[in-house]
């Protein structure tokens, strides 16, 4: 055989010695937890025989079994590549956690921050697909190094192009940090964990016996702790998930969002949209049926659907074109603002304002959620992070109020004087300090106190407010509000509105960047 022949068959027999690892070991152990392996993911999230491997060969650097079982095998427990997802490019990195528990050492780590470096110099999202035990402690610092070197590239990539974190296994210790930097954390129910100390840590140190699911389970961090956007039942939907995310996101912060073709082309007249809000005033309703009257159907993408529910936020498309979406949840605490729900709109703000995404708000708030634990635990700070990141975004914002419209929640929600484009009202609007019962007491006291019939004194005095002061057509009159519409057009107002806004342009003051009130 010659040299080339050599080689060749060289060539094949590490090939096969990969193909054998990556698949049918990985693979069993995997199934049998209920999970996939890091190159099935890997083929379900990217189109078919689109993916290209990176550095499949790379070997552990450190060899030394002083401190417990090396293994010696290709790739060093990590997959990274490229390739498209719906015909689009997008980087990705997948841990695998048959080699070593998925840990992180300095060449699992080097593989990790190229395909980051790659994916920003390309301009394209990067997913992490996490499944590991945290940092390899037989490599000691040189673990925790490459850790800090993800971090960075994390946050020098933020706000540039899309980062997806999908925990589909346990994240631990160090290994939580990156997640929780980059835009979208999904987890799959049973099988993936999220913790900087686990379980058997906290029964030695607090002396506390905790579950991993109890402890930083997916329930546990889409309900309680918000660090989770998106919750799904099993690794296929997860990845599905991902992909219809990305259908909504442009590629990179230079590009607009993606225009789909839609079939609901509707631009006219919404009826159902003007029985939705309850004549009386106290009543709840789902805002939801509202946001998805105006979109086009069937496209909204609600996220962080379990947290902070007085607030609903999401992705949708309006006459094929993304939007983002913010509105009060009257259903939940009345659509009250509190310290999580503010974050967790502030926060989804900023994203859309990074990556040219226009934003829309429904309004429906009484107010910001009064209490000793609110503000003792700075509702104050956390509530002007929702204020900041309204006032600092440059992107079309446009506010429809639905009903309720009271002090500084007013102000803070896309108000015209905060930099809101359009803002329009419906007839049911009620935009003033405070509520009309609540003002009447405090601006007919004296009469109140010497009334025969106070309760039937102060429900007139609120009539007379409501109709004469908490009423949209003051504020239209006064330039506050741009228009009071007829709710069954709010879909072709809204639609013109982008429409028209498509080349806003702002200059801010020059400024290495702003301090928000973390």
């Amino acid at each position: 055989m010659d040299v080339n022949g050599r080689q060749f068959k060289k060539f094949l027999e590490r090939r096969e010695k990969l193909d054998k690892h990556q698949c049918e070991f990985a693979e069993k152990k995997q199934h049998a937890k209920g999970k996939l392996s890091a190159r099935e993911r890997i083929e379900l999230l990217f189109d078919e025989d689109s993916f290209n491997e990176i550095d499949a060969y790379s070997r552990t650097s450190f060899t030394d079994s002083s401190f417990g079982k090396m293994v010696d095998a290709y790739g060093d427990g990590v997959i990274i590549g490229y390739g498209t997802i719906r015909g689009r490019t997008a980087f990705v990195y997948s841990q695998d956690f048959t080699v070593m528990g998925g840990s992180l050492g300095s060449v699992h780590a080097e593989k990790i921050m190229k395909i980051q470096d790659m994916a920003l110099k390309m301009g394209a999202p990067i997913i992490g697909i996490i499944d590991s035990g945290g940092a390899r402690i037989q490599e000691g610092v040189a673990s925790l190094a490459g850790y800090a070197g993800i971090f960075k590239r994390n946050v020098h990539s933020s706000g540039v192009i899309p980062q997806i974190s999908v925990i589909m296994g346990p994240a631990a210790g160090g290994a939580v940090y990156s997640p929780s930097i980059t835009d979208f954390v999904y987890m799959t129910n049973n099988t993936s964990y999220m913790f900087v100390t686990g379980p058997n840590v906290v029964k030695e140190v607090l002396n506390e016996d905790v579950s991993f699911d109890d402890l930083g389970g997916a329930k546990v961090h889409s309900k309680k702790s918000g660090v989770a956007h998106f919750v799904y039942e099993d690794e296929e939907n997860t990845l599905l998930g991902v992909q219809k995310l990305l259908s909504y996101l442009p590629s990179n912060n230079l590009e607009n969002p993606p225009l789909i073709e839609t079939p609901d082309k509707s631009s006219g007249i919404v009826e159902q949209l003007r029985d939705v809000v309850p004549d009386d005033t106290n009543k709840p309703y789902d805002v939801k049926d509202v946001i998805n009257l105006i979109v086009d159907k069937g496209s909204f993408f609600e996220v962080a659907e379990d947290f902070a529910q007085s607030v609903v936020i999401g992705l949708a498309r309006l006459k094929g074109r993304t939007i983002g979406i913010l509105a009060n949840q009257p259903k939940v605490l009345a659509g009250v603002l509190d310290i999580d729900s503010s974050t967790k709109g502030a926060r989804f703000i900023r994203f859309c304002d990074s990556f040219n995404i226009p934003f829309l708000t429904l309004e429906d708030v009484p107010g910001f959620l009064p209490g000793v634990d609110q503000e003792h635990n700075g509702i104050i700070r956390h509530g002007a992070k929702l204020l900041y990141a309204y006032a600092d975004a440059t992107v079309p914002k446009i506010t429809v109020i639905l009903r309720k419209s009271y002090g500084g929640a007013y102000c803070v929600m896309n108000s015209k004087n905060l930099g809101g484009d359009f803002n329009f009202a419906w007839p049911t609007a009620e935009i003033a300090v405070m509520g009309p019962e609540g003002a009447v007491s405090i601006l007919y006291r004296k009469e109140l106190l010497e009334s025969d019939d106070p309760a039937k004194l102060k429900k007139e005095l609120a009539v007379k407010y409501r109709d004469e002061i908490a009423n949209p057509y003051v504020a239209d009159e006064k330039g506050y509000i741009d228009e009071v519409i007829d709710p069954a057009e709010t879909r072709r107002k809204l639609i013109f509105a982008f429409e028209a806004l498509e080349s806003k342009h702002v200059s801010n003051p020059s400024r290495k960047h702003g301090n928000i009130p973390l």
